[in-house]
Order: structure tokens, then C-alpha cells, then sequence
């Protein structure tokens, strides 16, 4: 038996990000697979992407790892554009779309948001119909004619495991910028790796305390541009675009 480590979403947020692997080294997991938006938001995106370099063996593209290698308009995107050289952005334009493999016998899928797009957004209470949508083969995914029997996704900030039509849906939620819980979230993932014969097999929620007035403290140490809602969003896991 092995476990997997699934994290996703940092979002320049160094102080989450060492939280997180710190736990993941004392539970001795060895394999750790991201699931993109390493930038924006927070104020470290430079240094995340070097960490996950090293510490990642799979990361996949999320939709902030692509918008911000395109030009904008927006001053704040620009901001965290020009905290990333040219190395970086090389790197996030790498990034694959998803990521397929067997344990214990099942297929699992891996991408940030859904196999239609980084940018298709499914949350755990639309239509059923959207949510087994997560479950199709497209051409992003490589159209290899096999639907998983999992899937993982990050993209919402919110951790959940949903089993429908003998398939399981599960979200590794956030490290840097939860939705549900002000303290960061991974997924392990344990069984036969890359064994296609059926065996027992666990998902299993971490969440992690990590320390939000330093991570706030960065931010303002670097003047960082929509502040206010970034600390709302750590300090309350509510989404910037909710009124009180």
C-alpha cells in the first residue's frame, strides 16, 4: 500500500504551503501530486512554483497558472505577473491538463477544474447532470475511451467526497486560500499504485492550522494589491464575492 499526497490550489501563500508539507514529511508520504493554481491571490507566487518543483512529482494546470501568462489589462494580475520571471512562466505554460492512473484497481483522473476546461467551474450542489460531467472523456483529458471510476478536482476551495452511480467525486479542497475551513486542506489518497487489480483503497481529508497573521503580514510587507478581500477570504473562509 502507498499513499498519495493531493494538494491544490496554493496561491502564493508560503505560510499554508510549508504548513502542509511539513505534515505531509511527518506522515513519511513520499509522492505528492499537485493540482494547480500555485499563483495569484497570494503575494508568493514566485517562491511557490519553486517549491513545488522540487517537491512535486505530477502538478497539472489551473486556471490562474494559465490567465497569468497571458497579457492583461488588470493592474492586479499584472502585479502578480511581475513577481515571476520568464523560468516561471515557461513552467506554467508546461503544465499538463490532467493526470491518469490506476490504484487498487480503480482509474482515477486527476485535473484542477473539470476535463472541459480549467476555466468550467463545478461545485458540489449543481445539478447532478454537471457533476457526472466530471467523469467525461474529452479532448483535453486525451480521449483515451476509459471513464475514471475517480475523480479528484481542485479549483472550488472546498474539500468534499461525493459517490454517485458507482463513481466517487472528491475536491483536495485548498492549502493557501480555503473556502470552507480557515485552516488549509490536502487529500491522501491510499492503496496499490499503479495496479489495476482491485484492492482496498482510502481517501482521507487532512486539514492542517497554519499561521494566517503571518501570511497576511507578507502580504502587506509587499504591498499587495486587493488586500482587504485576501484577508477576508483567510480570516473567514468566505469567498471575496459573498456580502456579509
Amino acid at each position: 500500500m502507498e499513499r498519495i499526497a493531493i494538494i491544490s490550489d496554493i496561491h502564493g501563500n508560503i505560510p499554508a504551503l510549508n504548513a502542509v508539507l511539513k505534515d505531509i514529511g511527518e506522515k513519511h508520504i513520499q509522492r505528492i501530486i499537485c493540482l494547480g493554481d500555485l499563483v495569484g491571490k497570494g503575494p508568493d507566487s514566485d517562491l511557490v512554483i519553486d517549491i513545488i518543483k522540487n517537491e512535486c512529482e505530477i502538478v497539472v494546470k489551473g486556471n490562474w497558472d494559465d490567465f497569468i501568462t497571458k497579457e492583461t489589462e488588470f493592474e492586479t494580475l499584472k502585479w502578480h505577473q511581475n513577481r515571476l520571471n520568464n523560468d516561471h512562466f515557461h513552467y506554467l505554460e508546461s503544465l499538463p491538463f490532467s493526470f491518469d492512473f490506476y490504484m487498487s484497481g480503480k482509474f482515477i483522473r486527476l485535473y484542477h477544474a473539470s476535463p472541459h476546461s480549467v476555466y468550467t467551474r463545478i461545485q458540489p450542489w449543481d445539478s447532478i447532470e454537471k457533476r457526472l460531467s466530471m467523469f467525461d472523456d474529452t479532448e483535453h483529458t486525451g480521449f483515451n475511451k476509459i471513464s475514471p471510476d475517480v475523480v479528484g478536482y481542485g479549483d472550488v476551495h472546498q474539500a468534499f467526497i461525493q459517490h454517485f452511480q458507482g463513481k466517487t467525486l472528491f475536491n483536495a479542497g485548498s492549502v493557501g486560500n480555503p473556502l470552507d475551513l480557515t485552516q488549509a486542506s490536502y487529500t491522501i489518497l491510499e492503496g496499490d499504485y499503479q495496479s489495476n487489480k482491485e484492492s482496498s483503497m482510502a481517501i482521507q481529508f487532512v486539514r492542517v492550522p497554519y499561521d494566517i497573521e503571518l501570511a497576511i503580514q507578507l502580504a502587506k510587507n509587499k504591498e499587495m494589491p486587493d488586500l482587504q478581500p485576501y484577508i477576508k477570504e483567510l480570516t473567514t473562509a468566505k469567498y471575496r464575492g459573498i456580502k456579509d
